[in-house]
């Protein structure tokens, strides 16, 4: 085993027994993190969205994807029907949080409802509108971004109608501005992110290993809800079910598909097999998206075999070219042709399926190619890389190994932030291929 993976180990076992915050706790957290959030980071992007009121309604279960960001830890979902009205006079200094509705949102969005004076809701809105005159009123509307998309046609119609032909005309989507607040990570979560994703390398660390696997017994679903199990058992939850999935020496191509619906399930793990796994975990409002491989040494073995050790450095390298193409500037359409071409140009096999990452799992922010979209994403791919960003960097190269006679593929992610002049690993990256079994047999070997 090299010093890398030695080294990781430990760190695995460290982060592994490291407490998970209660959930008192962590909704303390959460709460001191929303608070920083619209009282400096919003002000920010308003100014620069040129957007001076945000109007985002939303009733109970059919809630706006941008109004759950704002809800308090303590809330699981809108009530009844609540309306946030962001106003922002930066000439003034003046930036204003009210909640059209019966309660506070917390302790930074204050109820401002005169419910005697406007038994209406909508002319409760209405009033705060006509009272401060805004130049634009941003609503959650969006063709490119379902994230940004949710006012709901019945809340459309309701709020038009209400707001007569002067304010009508003040009416802009607010796509950019609610990409950018999804999107845009404060210091405090990105000194909390790198915790995140030391926990899910953990997670991964030992479910390949010996620790899990028994060639010849434990299947791959055994792994899948071995990671369920953990993540209950440490407190934290995902926001997809994990897959683990495996090619080897055999007469089965591995499609991209195979590795979504049309995955075999519950296969046996035998010796010579490579494993794959799609892990990701969400605390504190923040996820992590990986993949990473394993490979079941053959009886006798005490190595990665060469062409799989060949096969992984490609992968490597083309998260290097996509990463190197992380500019001020440009897009996820650019950037993803401009990786593609200069993988080809290295003789590798590419397939590049980038996506942001944060408040969601797959989240707001420019698109970096889809893996049936790899000639450019029209729309959300021609969004402006933007920095204090977050990204899942997710892609696969393809070899031929020749004693098996077929091509594999390594498929790799792993999260990266953009500072807006570098990039750089949250917390790491697989750098080589786990053993298992990984014993003191192997080590140094």
């Amino acid at each position: 085993m090299s010093k890398y993976l030695i080294g990781l180990f430990f760190l695995c076992q460290l982060q592994l027994n490291a407490q998970v915050l209660s959930p008192r706790e962590q909704a303390v957290v959460i709460d001191e993190i929303l608070a920083e959030r619209i009282n400096n980071l919003l002000p920010v992007l308003m100014d620069k969205s040129g957007i001076d009121m945000w109007v985002i309604v939303s009733r109970e279960y059919n809630e706006d994807p941008i109004i759950k960001t704002f809800l308090p830890a303590t809330w699981l979902s809108a009530r009844r029907r609540t309306i946030i009205v962001f106003y922002r006079d930066s000439l003034k200094k003046v930036f204003e949080k009210l909640a059209i509705a019966r309660y506070d949102v917390g302790e930074t969005i204050k109820a401002s409802w005169d419910m005697q004076k406007f038994p209406d809701q909508w002319d409760a809105l209405i009033n705060i509108i006509n009272t401060r005159n805004p130049k634009k009123i941003g609503i959650n509307t969006s063709t490119d971004f379902g994230h940004a998309d949710g006012m709901v046609h019945t809340e459309y119609q309701e709020l038009v109608a209400k707001l007569g032909p002067a304010n009508q005309k003040k009416l802009v989507s607010a796509e950019n501005l609610a990409v950018n607040w999804l999107e845009t990570r404060t210091q405090r979560e990105m000194a909390l992110y790198p915790q995140l994703v030391q926990m899910t390398h953990a997670f991964i660390d030992e479910a390949f290993s010996e620790k899990v696997i028994t060639p010849g017994i434990t299947t791959t679903d055994d792994v899948v809800w071995w990671f369920r199990k953990k993540f209950r058992d440490m407190g934290l939850d995902t926001w997809f079910h994990p897959s683990v999935d495996v090619q080897r020496n055999d007469a089965q191509n591995f499609e991209h598909l195979r590795s979504f619906s049309n995955r075999p399930k519950d296969q046996v793990i035998m010796p010579g097999d490579l494993l794959h796994c799609d892990v990701g975990i969400t605390y504190l409002r923040l996820n992590t998206d990986i993949q990473q491989h394993a490979y079941v040494l053959l009886p006798g073995e005490t190595k990665l075999p060469a062409a799989l050790k060949k096969a992984f450095e490609y992968g490597n390298r083309l998260q290097d070219i996509l990463t190197a193409e992380f500019k001020p500037g440009t897009t996820g359409n650019k950037m993803l042709a401009a990786a593609l071409s200069k993988a080809k140009s290295e003789y590798i096999v590419p397939s590049i399926y980038t996506h942001p990452l944060g408040t969601h799992g797959h989240a707001a922010g420019t698109t970096i190619g889809m893996w049936d979209m790899q000639g450019g994403v029209p729309g959300s791919g021609d969004f402006p890389l933007n920095p204090n960003t977050v990204f899942s960097i997710e892609l696969n190269a393809s070899t031929e190994i020749p004693e098996w006679k077929k091509t594999i593929r390594i498929m790799l992610e792993e999260d990266g932030y953009w500072d807006g002049k570098t990039f750089r690993y949250v917390s790491g990256r697989q750098k080589e291929i786990y053993l298992i079994p990984r014993n003191k047999m192997n080590l140094g070997k």
